[in-house]
């Protein structure tokens, strides 16, 4: 029998969020996320995306976000650079608009200029 954290979702994102260095956690219709996708991939970043309307476990996986980002926020596109939460399209945007999104791109290994 699986250890109990293996079979927790918020435990299951945060491992996929540490795989890369940045993950997305999207849904292909969302047009906030793929706003965001293209941000970053515009900044140079090559994230990985997890389209969760595309896995069988993506509804558990949103319930788990929404945990994660709280019950505020939308529980699509979530943003983890470096392997920490980094948060909704607001907080990704925020951060790009002050200048704080760029060095946490650097820091993770996203970005290399």
């Amino acid at each position: 029998m699986p250890p109990t954290s293996a079979r927790d979702p918020v435990d299951r994102v945060l491992r996929l969020a540490a795989e890369s260095a940045v993950v997305i956690f999207s849904v292909s219709s969302c047009c906030m996320c793929h706003a965001l996708k293209r941000l970053l991939c515009g900044m140079g970043v090559s994230p990985t995306v997890y389209e969760l309307d595309h896995d069988p476990r993506g509804k558990e996986i949103e319930r788990a976000l929404m945990r994660l980002v709280g019950p505020t926020a939308p529980p699509v596109p979530v943003v983890f650079i470096g392997g920490k939460l980094v948060g909704s399209m607001d907080r990704v945007m925020a951060s790009h608009i002050n200048g704080t999104l760029v060095p946490l791109l650097k820091e993770a290994g996203a970005l290399w200029l």
